[in-house]
């Protein structure tokens, strides 16, 4: 389980900012987000409904305030996976915790992910985002990453966005876990590369080495604050190092 209940039964002594978080968390997980509505969550936190707009602002700050209440937990777990001594199976790790969460909470999932809407994520899927571009920059400091660490994001986080929507799109006894773990060893296999020591000597292969040595370099780059180089001079280096690992 990743969402801890059992405070959520007995709002005493909660503030009235939490009683309606946990009425509205409670009636997602209950009937989903239509079910969601202020009305709804009002009654159910035992509020009047202008409460929720002079606490929230409007119904998306409440749906924030109740995504990060579900992804909590997940988030913590996600970051423990951040030691280790493999940092590409720490990438196969944040995958299979990702697919479960979405499984086992559709809801919350299809609050954060299920409807994008151009340049606005929610900041607990923005805070997931961000795990996995820490992770993915440690795969890259490993001289193992074959692109720039902002497109290895991407191509992951939308691969298991996708793989979790297409899950839940069909009725459960007809999900077939294989899937989410051949589409982690495809997303896998495209942006990683073995260690140095078993790579092979082929032009791929050192297409591929190119880029795992610039990303390094500019992960290097980035944890060093004291290099000579102007902000300016800085900004334009990684520019050409994100084109040189796209590029290979």
């Amino acid at each position: 389980m990743f969402i801890e209940t059992q405070a959520e039964a007995a709002p005493e002594g909660l503030t009235m900012r939490r009683r309606i978080v946990l009425a509205a968390a409670r009636l997602l997980e209950e009937g989903g987000l239509d079910a969601v509505s202020t009305r709804a969550v009002a009654a159910a936190a035992g509020v009047p409904a202008p409460s929720i707009f002079r606490l929230f602002g409007d119904k998306d700050g409440l749906l924030d305030e109740v995504a990060e209440h579900g992804f909590k937990r997940y988030l913590e777990i996600k970051n423990e996976l951040l030691v280790g001594d493999d940092p590409v199976q720490r990438l196969r790790e944040a995958w299979d915790l990702h697919i479960r969460f979405g499984l086992e909470h559709p809801g919350y999932y299809g609050l954060v992910y299920g409807q994008p809407r151009p340049g606005r994520m929610p900041k607990a899927g923005q805070r997931a985002v961000a795990g996995l571009r820490g992770m993915i920059t440690q795969v890259a400091a490993a001289g193992r990453l074959s692109m720039s660490v902002e497109r290895a994001t991407q191509i992951m986080h939308s691969s298991g966005v996708g793989t979790i929507i297409t899950l839940l799109s069909l009725p459960p006894d007809a999900r077939d876990p294989r899937t989410a773990d051949i589409a982690r060893e495809m997303v896998i296999s495209t942006l990683t590369l073995p260690p140095v020591e078993g790579r092979t000597d082929t032009p791929t292969a050192s297409r591929a080495t190119l880029a795992s040595h610039t990303m390094a370099l500019r992960t290097a780059l980035d944890q060093d604050a004291a290099t000579a180089l102007t902000p300016g001079e800085r900004a334009l280096l990684r520019e050409w190092l994100d084109r040189l690992a796209d590029g290979s």
